[in-house]
């Protein structure tokens, strides 16, 4: 992808684009994945954001040498492209690192920078609404509702590992795909909170599972039909507690996240439905809530090491 040439990006000072810009924009701050989008003149590879708020975006772009307007959301990216040097300015603060497999970068809503970017990137986005993080602060009743850090090219392992397995893990089912997406942004705004607000927590760990009766109706819920509401949301309103608490006390009773039980349990009835050869694949994958038979074959795959068909072939 190239940039427009009609000037040299380089040629102005950077200070003066940036107040430029700020005098030419509206009061508002924008909306992260529409001023991504117009600053680097592509459309993300995947979009998928949550009716909860917040979304998750896989970019694949060309160099980049322009200003980041004020977003309404934070963003924090991990980047996973080739090692390359980069500059981030704000104001009279110049910033320079070296992108590369481990490194995050956050912009705190509302802040604006201007970018310099020499060579292609490969990035996963999170667009965390400052409501989210303020929810995980109050839920955990650990970290005081604060704002982010900027960060540019700052090593942090686990939310890069964390924020890269999103472009992983999405598996062309709704049910499974926006249950992963609400656990991860939980997750990840608990570890946001943890490493990148320059206070350290003060932990009091909760113990214990879920009582018998919460955790049958949470395993009901996650049964019922591919139609059923399997949110965060729901399965933490039936059982009283917290998104976040829900989600600790449901895998410290069962081993596994609401995500990967459901996931397991998905599996487990492909199988049983696989089993009877009058049942088509195509009918099995829209049974169990997949998008498509390749988006089902591909997950399944995933799971098992091989394909439906070679499954029943192999078990027929």
């Amino acid at each position: 992808m190239s940039l427009p040439s009609s000037s040299d990006p380089l040629e102005s000072s950077p200070d003066e684009t940036i107040e430029a810009r700020r005098d030419e924009m509206p009061a508002a701050d924008h909306n992260p994945a529409n001023e991504m989008s117009r600053v680097l003149r592509t459309a993300p590879i995947h979009l998928a954001s949550d009716p909860s708020g917040g979304a998750i975006a896989h970019w694949n772009h060309g160099p980049l040498h322009d200003v980041v307007e004020p977003m309404t959301d934070h963003v924090i990216m991990a980047y996973n492209g080739a090692i390359q040097r980069m500059e981030r300015r704000s104001g009279r603060s110049i910033e320079s690192g070296t992108f590369r497999r481990g490194v995050v970068i956050i912009i705190p809503a509302g802040s604006s920078s201007r970018w310099d970017i020499p060579k292609p990137v490969d990035v996963v986005q999170l667009y965390l609404p400052r409501s989210t993080l303020t929810r995980i602060a109050d839920e955990t009743d650990t970290f005081t509702p604060t704002d982010l850090l900027e960060r540019t090219a700052h090593p942090d392992l686990i939310t890069s590992r964390l924020l890269l397995s999103a472009a992983d893990v999405l598996e062309g089912n709704t049910a499974l795909d926006t249950l992963f997406r609400q656990q991860l942004t939980d997750l990840l705004a608990t570890r946001l909170l943890a490493a990148h607000t320059g206070k350290a927590p003060s932990y009091q760990p909760a113990l214990g599972g879920l009582a018998p009766s919460v955790l049958r109706r949470a395993i009901e819920r996650l049964r019922s039909d591919a139609d059923a509401d399997v949110s965060l949301a729901a399965l933490a309103a039936d059982s009283g507690l917290s998104r976040f608490h829900f989600c600790r006390a449901f895998k410290e009773s069962t081993g596994l996240s609401p995500h990967n039980w459901l996931r397991q349990y998905r599996l487990e009835q492909a199988i049983n439905m696989l089993r009877d050869p009058q049942n088509s694949i195509a009918l099995v994958a829209a049974s169990l809530g997949y998008a498509s038979q390749t988006a089902f074959a591909a997950a399944f795959r995933k799971l098992t090491g091989e394909t439906p068909t070679d499954w029943r072939r192999r078990h027929g």
